[in-house]
């Protein structure tokens, strides 16, 4: 049987223990932890301590009791003043931490834009849809028969130099130019057909004004009584809202296979007005696409009677437009994507 005089002793023995313990405690979830510890009814260091009750006189129980509960009582309030201290400590950190100076300069927040040669291609479909003309968009991968044959370019067509062609295999290849949606369209839908078919294109040829692939934006109208001179008229519209309201247009004559006539189209220099800089070589004029008269025998492999229809076609290539427009002297720039060059043009600005 244990005497009083020693389980006193055990009491004050655990309160220096919680005293020395608590003092170490750095945050409000270590006290949390600790105070489990001592606290629990089944193993705590207080909570035990009511385990042996059973050894104590009976008439010695009740002042052992009250002794448990004034340490109970006593570890609770140290434990709650504890809790308050760290956490208004904690809370004082995140404070700290959170403090914004509000005397210094704001962060700059740099805000993107869409590359030169998506922006070129959005206004260029927004153009020509204005004017009533559909997009289609073909595969990259055509055969050799939509890119070369059904385009008036059979296998021994010397236009077929014209083109270095990367080929994936005797029958597949990647496209040249997106004409061969043309092809497509006109074999799928009757006239009249009204359509640009953008997409990338492929070719062996690489220079600062070149590059294997690039970005082509090819336009086809069929109908009755289609001319040179809506060509014309079309293309007059097309460069004032891509270039200027005083921007005009000539034909100078040409040759693709696929149609007949042929034109290169050239526009007033945006820059010096037609009188002449380097942007135009001195010449007053820009070359800026390819276009035509569609070829009957183009018309005719689609199954359209070239007796009654008639029709016009033009490509331009993207990243030469998006050139011209802002001033680009070599088309690596639009593949490169250096920021700073990239930033330059927005015109969302």
């Amino acid at each position: 049987m244990q005497e009083l005089s020693a389980l006193n002793e055990r009491l004050v023995a655990i309160k220096k223990e919680i005293e020395e313990g608590s003092a170490n405690l750095e945050n409000s979830r270590a006290v949390y932890e600790y105070k489990k510890n001592v606290m629990d009814g089944k193993s705590g260091l207080i909570g035990s301590l009511m385990k042996g009750m059973k050894d104590i006189p009976k008439e010695s129980r009740g002042d052992y009791g009250k002794l448990v509960n004034e340490l109970k009582t006593w570890a609770q309030a140290l434990f709650d003043e504890l809790d308050v201290a760290l956490k208004a400590k904690e809370m004082d950190a995140k404070y700290a931490s959170e403090k914004i100076d509000i005397t210094m300069p704001a962060e700059e927040n740099v805000s993107g834009n869409l590359h030169p040669i998506t922006q070129m291609r959005n206004q260029l479909i927004d153009i020509f849809a204005s004017m009533g003309f559909d997009v289609f968009e073909g595969t990259e991968i055509e055969n050799d028969y939509y890119n070369f044959t059904a385009l008036n370019t059979p296998a021994d067509h010397p236009a077929r130099d014209m083109q270095d062609t990367f080929y994936l295999s005797p029958e597949f290849l990647l496209r040249t130019q997106t004409s061969a949606g043309q092809i497509h369209v006109m074999e799928a839908q009757k006239p009249p057909i009204k359509i640009v078919s953008p997409g990338k294109v492929f070719r062996s040829d690489d220079d600062a004004t070149h590059s294997p692939m690039f970005t082509q934006l090819e336009g086809l109208v069929v109908d009755k009584g289609i001319t040179l001179c809506d060509l014309k008229g079309m293309l007059d519209l097309f460069v004032q809202r891509i270039f200027g309201e005083e921007v005009k247009t000539r034909l100078r004559p040409s040759y693709f296979p696929f149609t007949e006539p042929s034109v290169e189209v050239d526009c007033s220099c945006f820059s010096c007005g037609g009188t002449g800089c380097k942007l135009c070589k001195g010449t007053g004029w820009i070359e800026v696409l390819g276009a035509g008269v569609v070829n009957k025998k183009v018309l005719e492999n689609c199954g359209i009677d070239s007796d009654e229809y008639s029709g016009f076609a033009f490509g331009i290539g993207i990243e030469r437009a998006a050139m011209l427009k802002y001033g680009i002297n070599n088309i690596k720039h639009l593949f490169e994507s250096d920021l700073r060059v990239l930033s330059q043009l927005n015109d969302n600005d």
